[in-house]
């Protein structure tokens, strides 16, 4: 059978930054009907290549066809009125208007005297979900929808200008389960529809549930473009990382210390309700659950981020004040957060300085931070977690997720903490990323460190804790020793369904 032509062709596209080559005789193609998959580690080189798409970044070389005719964006507008249109993975909706507003941004209908037609705007937002199979309401305000609806709402506008090639940049990786099959059934009827979707992600297995073909990049140049149906987990990997990984849960075994981390009924009201639990040195003890148990509310709460209405929290066998982050560092604890660009890291500052945000008295002399220390200790670090970044001094914006996550873990290693707790450790990052911060969380334990890990991938919990914590609802329901922890044993505790380990 004949394939049809591509609707969208990249050939040859190089794209640099200062002597950084971002991309490098890049090609691609998308077809009518299509979900094509694009993975490769962070630093590869997708966002770029999105961008260039959009309409954001000019490339410098190449050549991009929509059709059969050469398209030069000068911005997006051109991009979207080709019919491009990008859902990245944080939607940016206006808060305040209605999600029919939101979607006709720009372009409403109009009545006589040049007056907002809303009825005609509504109708025809109704009639877009529809077409989408989504059920949401035109007239409520964009403000309080979830990750997962605001995602829905920019497809829809996607679709309200006639877009034919729709880019996803990693729109699962906030996502419940259901809302992601939710999402698979909008991209089924897209495709089902005609038009071409790009879709790039770090989990494989939506890759083969979703794709007919996938292409592959490394370093910033194409690698491979394959049907989906004759490769394996492991084509991937060895082609995104250029190598072999021996092991992507690199474990090994400790002997558990004494507690270094005790929690003891701990509550805060509609939240999470008495929870205890103890972290030894050398034991990384996983929390498990579903979004929405209370692990992450639990981490701040143990880290003095947020209060609590009861119980304690000891560390090295001293009781922490309540809401204290300063108590908690100078204790030895240390938070790597689940939202690394909001909460772990000043997007704006260098590499440098958030690597030594934790260290800046130690590094300063008469109260004045000294350049050289604060160069020298990021170069310390950021060489240990093999961070790949043209220059420390440049914004850590500019760096990939996988590179941002390694200097978030710089910033708090560097204090020489007693107690991790590393939230979602390894979300949104690449299978060789994942692999490197594996091996770092391993090495930690095995130097006495005390590890609390929250994730929600089953194969990294099981791969990685010594014990696994299942939370429901708010409350700790199973305690599981790594060798009766299974997916089995985690899910049905989740659910409300297990025992008490």
């Amino acid at each position: 059978m004949r394939e049809s032509p591509p609707i969208l062709s990249l050939r040859n596209v190089s794209k640099s930054f200062g002597a950084v080559h971002a991309l490098t005789d890049v090609r691609l193609d998308l077809r009518a009907g299509e979900v094509h998959g694009l993975v490769g580690e962070n630093g590869a080189g997708k966002s770029t290549l999105v961008k260039i798409l959009a309409g954001a970044h000019p490339a410098d070389a190449g050549t991009l066809t929509v059709d059969g005719k050469e398209l030069r964006p000068s911005g997006p507008a051109d991009a979207r009125a080709a019919g491009i249109a990008v859902i990245y993975q944080e939607p940016t909706l206006f808060p305040d208007l209605s999600v029919a507003e939101n979607i006709f941004m720009s372009r409403q209908p109009l009545r006589s005297l040049r007056r907002i037609d809303a009825g005609a705007m509504r109708a025809a937002t109704a009639g877009l979900f529809a077409r989408l199979g989504i059920h949401l309401d035109p007239g409520r305000p964009a403000r309080g929808l979830s990750i997962a609806d605001q995602q829905l709402v920019e497809i829809a506008k996607a679709l309200a200008f006639d877009a034919r090639v729709l880019i996803m940049d990693e729109p699962t990786a906030a996502l419940s389960g259901v809302e992601v099959e939710r999402l698979f059934s909008v991209v089924a009827s897209l495709r089902e529809s005609g038009a071409a979707v790009l879709f790039i992600s770090h989990r494989f297995d939506e890759i083969f549930a979703l794709c007919r073909r996938v292409t592959v990049m490394r370093d910033g140049r194409w690698v491979s473009t394959d049907p989906a149906a004759g490769l394996t987990v492991d084509d991937l990997v060895r082609r995104m990382v250029g190598r072999e990984v021996s092991s992507l849960y690199p474990k090994t075994e400790t002997a558990p210390g004494e507690p270094l981390l005790e929690v003891r009924g701990l509550t805060r009201h509609g939240v999470f309700d008495d929870v205890s639990f103890t972290v030894r040195g050398g034991e990384i003890v996983a929390l498990a659950g579903l979004v929405g148990a209370g692990r992450s509310e639990v981490a701040r709460a143990v880290f003095g981020v947020d209060r609590y209405d009861a119980g304690e929290v000891l560390a090295g066998g001293g009781r922490l004040p309540k809401g204290d982050t300063a108590a908690a560092i100078a204790a030895g604890l240390a938070l790597v957060p689940e939202d690394r660009r909001q909460q772990g890291l000043v997007m704006e500052l260098s590499v440098e300085r958030n690597a030594t945000l934790t260290r800046r008295w130690s590094l300063s002399r008469l109260g004045l931070l000294l350049g050289g220390g604060e160069r020298a200790a990021a170069r310390e670090w950021s060489e240990r977690l093999r961070v790949k970044a043209a220059r420390l001094s440049d914004p850590v914006a500019t760096l990939s997720g996988g590179n941002q996550q390694k200097v978030v873990l710089a910033k708090w290693l560097s204090t020489g903490p007693k107690v991790l707790i590393v939230d979602e450790p390894t979300r949104g990052i690449d299978v060789g990323t994942k692999a490197e911060v594996h091996r770092l969380l391993s090495e930690l334990a095995g130097q006495g460190v005390a590890v609390l890990m929250i994730s929600s991938e089953l194969p990294e919990v099981l791969g990685m804790a010594d014990r696994v914590l299942v939370m429901h609802e708010g409350r700790l329901v199973a305690d599981l020793p790594r060798t009766r922890a299974d997916e089995q044993s985690v899910l049905l505790a989740a659910t409300g369904q297990g025992g008490a380990g």
